[in-house]
């Protein structure tokens, strides 16, 4: 995570074009799951990273990545549904608890983003998920519900979260996904730091 980019690039595209990880060699009993962290602050420039990823997979290596962007897919789901409208225009008359239990529900995890997510996966043919716009939806979805309920629905394909914050592991405290390096309440283990992959 302290690298420079060039050099997280470099290593990210190294492993995600090698057969252990494609074929998901290693893993033992658990989920092909891994996080990207990444300074908040460098969001911008690591969500071009992903794109350039997934372009530069697809070109030399002929690997389909698949990327939802959990805030374009927020938008579509109220869009869908036909309340972002309502929601936009009402939105003043909300306080802040109410927009976002109004948004948990409409938006929850385990009825409505994975099977959105579920039906992407059958509509495509892909490699690799990437899960972006972790940061742009807090705190109305959280990345632990979403990688809870994905469990179940991706376990055929590796799954990388590009996350703005950290995730630590230790053997005393488990391990945690401290959104914007602050949040520190989102205990979610089964996920791998894809910085230590070899």
């Amino acid at each position: 995570m302290d690298r420079p980019i060039k050099e997280r690039y470099d290593h990210l595209l190294e492993i995600l074009h090698s057969e252990k990880f494609l074929k998901m060699k290693g893993l033992g009993k658990e989920v092909p799951f891994y996080i990207c962290p990444y300074d908040p602050k460098e969001n911008m420039e690591m969500l071009k990273l992903a794109d350039q990823l997934r372009d530069t997979l697809a070109a030399d290596f002929g690997i389909e990545v698949l990327t939802v962007n959990l805030y374009d897919l927020s938008l579509e789901i109220l869009r869908d549904r036909g309340i972002l409208d309502r929601i936009l225009e009402e939105e003043s008359n909300y306080s802040k608890g109410e927009l976002k239990e109004l948004l948990q529900g409409v938006l929850d995890p385990e009825a409505h983003i994975i099977p959105a997510i579920s039906n992407r996966m059958k509509q495509t043919q892909f490699d690799i998920l990437f899960i972006t716009g972790v940061g742009e939806v807090f705190p109305y979805i959280r990345s632990h519900n979403v990688l809870n309920n994905l469990q179940s629905a991706a376990k055929a394909h590796p799954t990388v979260m590009f996350f703005p914050g950290e995730y630590k592991q230790s053997l005393e405290e488990g391990a945690s996904l401290d959104l914007f390096d602050k949040l520190h309440d989102d205990r979610y283990y089964r996920a791998f730091n894809i910085y230590h992959a070899q």
